[in-house]
């Protein structure tokens, strides 16, 4: 296990991109990771998809849960190296277990204790929440094209989010104006 705590006053800024498909979420990460110079970890469930198929079951999102873990960890380690040599203090993730309980409970309406589990085990320094006013995009990965799931899964995301104690923030605007609306909130949320 990564040490998080560097000295006495800073530590590792651990900041998660969520929302419904086609949100840029996965675009959102590498502008940010880029802007900031820092590490990105990127959202697992693409590639288990692409390798195994489109079709799956309820036993496959905690494989895809675990998968996402464990990449999550591997970045967590590249960035505490980053952070110790250069002071780079973030780190941006695409995906967390919020997202794998929300696809687990709207598709299959059940979840895996072990995802409960680390939804609590695991912390968090900032949530973005990515708005629906992108178009969605067609994409083999993708399931809802129609705007009432994406409004749903959206309803679901803030619920969560509203209902726990970390901040967030929604990042909307198309292009770079959705990125520097995420960079104005990683500032004022958690400071430079």
């Amino acid at each position: 296990m990564s040490k998080e705590v560097h000295s006495s006053n800073t530590k590792l800024q651990k900041i998660v991109v969520l929302g419904p498909e086609s949100t840029g979420k996965s675009t959102l990460c590498e502008q940010l990771a880029k802007h900031y110079g820092v590490v990105d970890c990127k959202e697992y469930a693409r590639q288990y998809l692409h390798e195994n198929g489109t079709k799956y079951n309820f036993e496959d999102l905690l494989t895809i849960a675990k998968g996402q873990l464990t990449l999550e960890q591997q970045a967590i380690e590249k960035a505490d190296q980053l952070f110790i040599e250069q002071s780079k203090n973030k780190i941006i993730i695409d995906t967390d277990m919020y997202v794998m309980k929300v696809w687990c409970e709207y598709v299959f309406n059940n979840c895996h204790t072990y995802i409960l589990d680390e939804i609590h085990r695991r912390k968090y320094d900032l949530y973005l929440l990515c708005d629906t006013d992108l178009p969605w995009s067609p994409d083999e990965m993708r399931e809802y094209p129609d705007e009432k799931p994406r409004q749903e899964l959206l309803a679901i995301y803030k619920d969560i989010l509203i209902n726990q104690n970390t901040p967030w923030g929604i990042v909307s605007g198309v292009g770079d104006e959705r990125t520097q609306n995420a960079i104005g909130i990683i500032e004022k949320k958690l400071g430079i």
